[in-house]
């Protein structure tokens, strides 16, 4: 049985079934007018064998040409993209289906940050009263390693809410080269769990070596193809309006190879897309349209995951701001949007402006956590331990957050008001009133040991305890057994694929990293 993820029965919208048709057909009129600067000779190739209008090469730096889609190439590209995606696991359980007309929606950790944050707890005495000692946390930021990558692996496996993972560490060994720093990052997580892996690539060129390694991993080319425990993400949009090369051309080859890959577009209100809400919302819809509609056109009924990360600019000093309310309202239009066309919605949540766990960052993520599940994105990514604006990962927020994360599953479970039910209930207040006390504590312990009632936050204490006990868990959670790739596969990866380092190996890897 593959992963159940949260079903939302009535997902928060926030527009009308008219704006949202008034805003397909704002991003239909940008798509055609002013079209895309394309920077990749082949994707305007491909366009201009479907009927988009494309200019001649015009100067940069670099060069690049006007593409301009005409509305039913739009629509015939529509009609091919799929509704339901499969991302498989190396745990069949542990696969993820999506349907893009369905709010299911399934938490994923992301983005590949540069800093790792440690925690420290020193000991403090209190001036006033020697005798009393407390335990602070210290939280101190450093590069992220494959060692990281290989940790917040194992933690995301142990994660109860947790149902895929994107690479959430950069790399940054002295030892990791771009040339191999692909198969070690793809290697190092899927052999670190047995949940969905998503990656984008450092150089587009490893991906058929990556591809090579992922085959042998899933038991062959063809289990691949039925079992993907591997899939893709590529920016190849830049805001505003613009399919960058390099990136363009590996979102190409990943859809000829027939592999799950998500579109995704990141504007920003107030510099690379307009302020107005509008305004950001037509744009990064016509984005991921151009993009979809591309890989359509590239392999008619490729899975390709509807993805937007639309943000607001600070306005102190234009940087992201991801804490914004409005942030949150233009991923929940997105959601809207992909659900319209039916196609499964890559999402982001909780993250926040601050670079540490604190109180701040814990209002903006349970803010938007909140708000963009009810919405019902089927891949709701970032969620899990990312601060900083996404530029840092601390591992014990990302336990924290599988807390906050099984709450707002719990609000979703289902009520049992059925008429049965009621009856019982009409029957006990009958004889609660009858008795001397009056209680219905009797009745409670029944429940408790039924595990109906919700479970008491862990972290509970004063000060800083949340942080240290957290920790405590977090150590808990690594402490168990790791499901690593078969030793014999193991093998074979490392006889069939140049460049993963010697410490993976299993030999080593026991060892330590």
């Amino acid at each position: 049985m593959p992963r159940q993820g949260l079903l939302i029965p009535a997902p928060l919208e926030r527009l009308s079934r008219k704006q949202i048709e008034d805003v397909h057909g704002a991003s239909l009129v940008i798509l055609s007018d002013p079209g895309l600067v394309c920077y990749n000779e082949e994707a305007a190739s491909i366009f201009a064998e479907a009927g988009a209008d494309v200019s001649a090469l015009m100067e940069g730096p670099p060069p690049y040409r006007i593409v301009k889609i005409p509305r039913e190439t739009v629509e015939r590209g529509l009609e091919t993209a799929p509704s339901a995606i499969t991302l498989g696991a190396r745990n069949p359980d542990n696969a993820l289906v999506m349907d893009g007309r369905k709010p299911r929606v399934y938490f994923v950790t992301g983005s590949e940050a540069n800093t790792w944050i440690d925690a420290d707890f020193p000991v403090y005495v209190k001036q006033s009263d020697p005798a009393k000692e407390i335990r602070i946390a210290e939280f101190k930021p450093r590069r992220g390693t494959l060692a990281d990558l290989c940790l917040s692996a194992r933690l995301s496996e142990q994660l109860d809410t947790l149902d895929g993972f994107i690479r959430n560490v950069n790399i940054q060994d002295p030892d990791i080269t771009e040339d191999i720093k692909d198969v070690n990052k793809v290697y190092a997580s899927l052999d670190n769990t047995t949940k969905h892996v998503m990656v984008g690539l450092t150089k587009p060129d490893k991906l058929d070596t990556v591809l090579a390694m992922a085959s042998i991993i899933a038991g062959g080319e063809d289990k691949l193809k039925e079992n993907p425990v591997l899939s893709f993400i590529t920016c190849l949009v830049k805001s505003p309006l613009q399919l960058v090369d390099e990136t363009t051309g590996s979102f190409i080859d990943i859809c000829r190879r027939g592999m799950p890959v998500v579109v995704s577009s990141s504007p920003q209100a107030g510099t690379t897309a307009p302020i107005h809400e509008a305004g950001i919302i037509a744009q990064i819809n016509a984005e991921v349209l151009a993009g979809i509609v591309l890989g359509q056109l590239v392999n008619p009924g490729t899975s390709i995951l509807y993805g937007t990360v639309p943000v607001r600019t600070r306005m102190d000093n234009l940087a992201d701001s991801y804490g914004a309310v409005e942030t949150s309202q233009y991923t929940i239009d997105c959601a809207q949007l992909a659900r319209y066309y039916g196609i499964p919605n890559y999402s982001t949540s909780g993250v926040c402006d601050p670079a540490f766990p604190g109180q701040q960052s814990t209002v903006e993520r349970l803010f938007s956590n909140i708000l963009v599940t009810l919405s019902g994105p089927q891949f709701l990514h970032c969620a899990y331990g990312l601060l900083d604006c996404n530029a840092a990962f601390s591992p014990l927020q990302a336990v924290i957050d599988d807390t906050h994360f099984g709450m707002i599953r719990y609000f979703f479970r289902a009520p049992v008001l059925d008429e049965g039910e009621l009856e019982a209930m009409i029957g006990q207040i009958r004889e609660v009133l009858a008795s001397p006390q009056k209680l219905f504590i009797r009745y409670v312990r029944k429940v408790l040991r039924s595990g109906l009632l919700s479970s008491p936050y862990p972290y509970e204490g004063d000060g800083d305890e949340v942080f240290l006990r957290a920790q405590k868990r977090m150590e808990e959670l690594l402490s168990r057994p790791v499901s690593h790739i078969e030793r014999e596969t193991a093998e074979k990866v490392f006889r069939d694929i140049p460049g993963l380092l010697p410490r993976l190996h299993p030999s080593e890897r026991d060892v330590g990293l």
